[in-house]
């Protein structure tokens, strides 16, 4: 690690780009993929337990009740996200072709992420417990806004359907470890000692994440199917979208008057969008058309946002660290 430093490379952005060369080399198929995903969950799981272990009750409390955070992530994802897919239409045909802006605009209408946004959140020293909330509660509200935006804004085969198996997913996965972890924070102080265990299952489920979905797109031959001249186009726009949403993050906290620790909650949350959700919606209301076209957006999206959030993240630790050593009293010699 000290060699890394020396060099200027950032080990977490070093295992970022392993986790997607191997995805490319060696992707998940069949029974791996299967155990990756249960692999994925289980990592998950126990990410929100050290969650709940790490927080205090009061402070998990506070993270409840800072409702101007909570409907700031929604209004991002819901409102601001849409109105950029709706703007988009400007480049048809000229940039992007009719399937091709309709796997951008789905794009702007799925879910935030919950698991690496908070991870993420957690990396750049954010408000974890805002982060749990805020993430939770707008992907929930997405799992009946989507749909009904799809099918506002869209053209789909109509039979888009709300499982609430969806809900029972993220409560299950999320949110029960979570409280779990609230219960037994007083046996766990001796895990909680050793910071180095939470920052290695924060790291080890992004890596797994990026692993999986670019397992998915090899799997799917999603990257070799379209013309080199559409990919840079549709990498380009992904670019520009998430460029504009971080923007509009980054200084709408400030002039919101959020703290720091609010202000980076809303900067993850609020800018990801998620693959696992996205992939199955789409699948349901765009049934008899080319799905792989229309997430194909979604998927590029989801890997530009995973290795910019891994740059900003680190960044925000370090400013953190430094803002720390300046506050720091020196010691002066006698």
């Amino acid at each position: 690690m000290k060699f890394l430093a020396k060099l200027r490379i950032d080990a977490f952005m070093l295992g970022i780009l392993a986790s997607v060369a191997v995805a490319a080399l060696l992707p998940a198929r069949g029974a791996a993929a299967d155990a990756l995903d249960w692999i994925t969950k289980i990592a998950i799981g126990v990410l929100f337990l050290l969650y709940g272990a790490r927080l205090e009750p009061r402070e998990a409390l506070a993270g409840l009740r800072h409702w101007r955070l909570h409907s700031t992530v929604p209004a991002v994802t819901y409102l601001i996200f849409p109105l950029i897919g709706l703007a988009l239409h400007v480049l048809v045909p000229s940039v992007l072709t009719d399937d091709l802006y309709t796997g951008v605009l789905f794009l702007c209408l799925v879910p935030s992420t919950v698991q690496s946004s908070i991870a993420f959140t957690s990396i750049a020293r954010g408000n974890v417990a805002g982060a749990v909330v805020s993430a939770s509660l707008s992907n929930l509200i997405g799992v009946f806004a989507t749909p009904l935006l799809v099918m506002l804004l869209m053209d789909t085969t109509g039979n888009a359907t709300v499982s609430p198996t969806a809900i029972l997913a993220i409560v299950v996965q999320l949110l029960v470890p979570f409280l779990a972890g609230q219960l037994l924070r007083p046996r766990m102080t001796w895990l909680l000692r050793h910071a180095t265990v939470t920052k290695s299952v924060d790291r080890g489920s992004v890596y797994l994440v990026v692993y999986a979905a670019f397992s998915a797109g090899m799997v799917e031959h999603i990257w070799s199917g379209i013309s080199p001249q559409a990919l840079l186009a549709i990498v380009a726009v992904c670019a520009g979208i998430l460029s504009v949403v971080l923007t509009i993050t980054t200084f709408g906290s400030r002039l919101l008057g959020f703290a720091r620790p609010d202000q980076i909650v809303t900067v993850f949350c609020g800018s990801k969008k998620s693959l696992a959700t996205g992939l199955p919606m789409a699948s349901v209301l765009f049934a008899g058309h080319q799905v792989g076209l229309i997430v194909l957006p979604l998927m590029v999206f989801h890997q530009i946002q995973l290795l910019t959030c891994t740059v900003l993240a680190q960044r925000y630790a370090r400013s953190a660290q430094s803002d720390l050593a300046t506050a720091a009293p020196s010691v002066q010699p006698a």
